[in-house]
């Protein structure tokens, strides 16, 4: 598995990306192969944003400790 990135463009009415030769040669892409693509777009960066904006009244070892109070 080898990951870039890539800028899509418009080819006719549908949108293509260009593969780099060395992902081509290392995965031994050929034309007509069955590749399976990873999409991870701009969904990915709200997901980024989002990720440690939540804050909590109590700290995260305060939470801790209420959990294990359960277990004595």
């Amino acid at each position: 598995m080898k990951l870039f990135e890539a800028i899509p463009k418009q080819w006719g009415n549908s949108i293509g990306i260009t593969i780099p030769r060395e992902v081509i040669e290392k995965e031994r892409i050929t034309p007509k192969k069955k590749i399976k693509f990873l999409v991870i777009g701009t969904a990915m960066d709200d997901v980024r944003k989002t990720f440690g904006s939540l804050k909590f009244k109590k700290s995260t070892q305060q939470i801790m400790d209420e959990i294990d109070e359960g277990y004595d």
